[in-house]
């Protein structure tokens, strides 16, 4: 009923998946203290129910041996109800921040979804649903904040329709009647104070600037910190400046930080993707663990319908005005002012940013270095996963081809400072061919709102709801069919907001909300109408390649943080046979060099 949270491998629904050993281990287990079951030096493998290993082959008289094992178990009370199946689980994980079991055929927001869609579809076995998604979810957990954060800010509690986190992201998101609540939980408190701080100190510039952008980003509504007290929820109102006494002993930052100032703002958080870009793919951050702060935002509901769930309806035309959307949308984004770079903090916090140089060295960025300040930390962020970067594509493995991840060394740049060069101005002062920008690095389909054209609400005066509904409908009202026109209207989630280079925002764009339709990408180009790379000044060793904007969106995909390698080679099947990074490069990305706000050769 719920695979993957808290997941110790049920791995056969019948009775003859234990032997009589193994149904004592569990009837001993009911009856022990439930944190035996979750013994954090027990390997996955240990932690499994001992599993029947037939050493001879099966006969008759082994079959009639499991069948009356099976019916004695029967009598005994064994069976699969879901109040059996939570002896298995582990209480001590969270869905949202522990690896997803490998063995499930479904993943963790498909199960959400699924559950989403039971809850609306399914109401005579709500109670029964309810209890799987309180094992898969911890629903119940979550609900609770929902409550105590609605009654904090004066908001109607949820309705028995609201009570399921919704979403295909990474935190609990819960939409009630007017507004969108969501917990930050992914990557532990650290990670979530990061998230949150950094996205309401890019909410104030935003509304200090007269940037068009502001005109499509749901409005905050309230924002703070919910944490557990001895057993009672109690809420910190935070806007994002200074520590709160809560957070301040958690001792997640060590300097002192002026209360004006936003302590998680975006540079910070650099520093803290920089550390966790140098652990290896074995070494994951402590952060994730256990937690009972979680910070939270409240936004404006938005009108119309999540792009994901319709982009199959839209005409080419909506598409060519989604990608028109998203261009102007970007150019905005990536001109408004990026907050002061604070020297002193990030050096009290790093003691100066370090490189991984191409020897596998450390050392510290010259006074003399040519790279401005703004960009070290983006650069070293890159260098630490280039640093085992053979090893990341392995353990990511298929469909990435092994010839190619062979090659992979020989393809990026030796020194990645080469992909931006670095120069002095006549003046003196450090510059680079690229321009430091705001980045929201999560636009994608889910991210993204549509409305109807001429059609904002249901005829009831009732906001139609996107969500939760397999059929396109909701609260009775119909989209009429696939003859509507789709218009897009707001940009969501900017909580992964970062700083680096514009480049590295159309990979998502691209890939996931284009499909790798290069119409599209050229559509959106010429919208976006901001240069992505200037003049290169200077001699570089093989320099023809690092004026091709298609080599750095390759360099970028391949360093990512994310999977996207396997995206790629999942969309375009044909270029898993590829003797050559160039090939899929070309094929890929090829379309970025005939742009003509790009790079500037003269």
């Amino acid at each position: 009923m719920a695979p993957g949270y808290r997941h110790k491998g049920v791995c056969r629904a019948g009775l003859l998946a234990l032997d009589e050993d193994s149904f004592q281990d569990i009837q001993m287990n009911r009856i022990c203290d439930a944190e035996d079951l979750s013994y954090p030096d027990l390997t996955r493998k240990e932690k499994r129910v001992k599993m029947q290993k037939p050493t001879e082959p099966s006969d008759h008289k082994t079959i009639n041996n499991s069948a009356s094992r099976g019916y004695i178990l029967q009598k005994q009370g064994f069976s699969y109800d879901i109040d059996f199946l939570s002896t298995f689980l582990d209480k001590e994980r969270d869905h949202y921040n522990f690896p997803w079991s490998s063995g499930c055929c479904i993943g963790q927001r498909e199960m959400r979804g699924w559950l989403s869609r039971l809850w609306v579809g399914k109401p005579e076995i709500r109670e029964l649903i309810w209890k799987g998604a309180c094992l898969a979810l911890n629903a119940e957990k979550w609900l609770d904040c929902l409550v105590e954060i609605c009654s904090f800010h004066n908001l109607p509690p949820p309705t028995d329709d609201e009570r399921l986190p919704v979403g295909m992201g990474s935190n609990p998101v819960y939409l009630l009647a007017d507004c969108v609540v969501k917990i930050f939980v992914e990557g532990g408190l650290e990670s979530s104070m990061y998230s949150l701080g950094t996205e309401l100190e890019f909410y104030s510039i935003l509304r200090a600037s007269k940037s068009p952008l502001k005109n499509h980003i749901p409005e905050v509504l309230a924002n703070g910190i919910l944490y557990l007290e001895n057993g009672t929820y109690k809420i910190a109102p935070w806007d994002g400046k200074g520590v709160p006494k809560v957070i301040r002993t958690c001792n997640l930052i060590a300097e002192k930080c002026k209360e004006d100032g936003f302590s998680f703002g975006v540079w910070r958080k650099e520093q803290f993707e920089c550390r966790t870009a140098r652990l290896s793919i074995n070494e994951p951050m402590n952060s994730a663990g256990r937690t009972t702060i979680w910070p939270f935002i409240i936004t404006k509901r938005c009108k119309g319908k999540i792009f994901a769930e319709i982009r199959d309806a839209l005409f080419w035309e909506d598409a060519l005005n989604l990608a028109s959307f998203l261009g102007k949308q970007l150019h905005n984004l990536h001109l408004l002012p990026s907050p002061p770079l604070d020297m002193q903090s990030i050096s009290d916090t790093a003691q100066r940013v370090k490189f991984s140089f191409p020897n596998g060295g450390m050392g510290d960025i010259p006074g003399e270095s040519e790279i401005p300040q703004e960009w070290e930390i983006f650069i070293s962020t890159l260098t630490a996963r280039k640093r085992n970067i053979k090893s990341r594509l392995t353990h990511w493995g298929d469909p990435i081809p092994k010839t190619l991840i062979q090659k992979v060394d020989e393809y990026i740049p030796d020194d990645l400072t080469k992909l931006f060069g670095a120069y002095q101005d006549e003046n003196g002062l450090n510059k680079i061919c690229k321009d430091c920008s705001w980045l929201h690095t999560d636009i994608m389909d889910d991210n993204i709102y549509v409305e109807l054209d001429g059609v904002g609400y249901c005829s009831s005066g009732n906001v139609a709801d996107a969500h939760l509904v397999e059929n396109g409908s909701a609260n009775g009202c119909s989209d009429g069919g696939n003859d509507k026109s789709w218009h897009p209207s707001y940009i969501l989630d900017f909580s992964n907001l970062s700083i680096g280079d514009r480049i590295y925002d159309l990979i998502p764009i691209y890939l996931d909300v284009f499909k790798g339709d290069s119409g599209l990408l050229k559509h959106f180009l010429e919208s976006y109408r901001l240069p992505l790379l200037r003049k290169m000044h200077g001699l570089i060793e093989d320099g023809e390649k690092y004026i091709r904007l298609s080599y750095h969106a390759m360099c970028y995909c391949i360093l990512h943080e994310e999977n996207i390698l396997g995206t790629i080679f999942s969309m375009w099947k044909e270029l898993r046979t590829a003797s050559s990074w160039e090939e899929v490069e070309q094929s890929v990305w090829g379309e970025l060099n005939n742009y003509r706000g790009g790079a500037s050769h003269s």
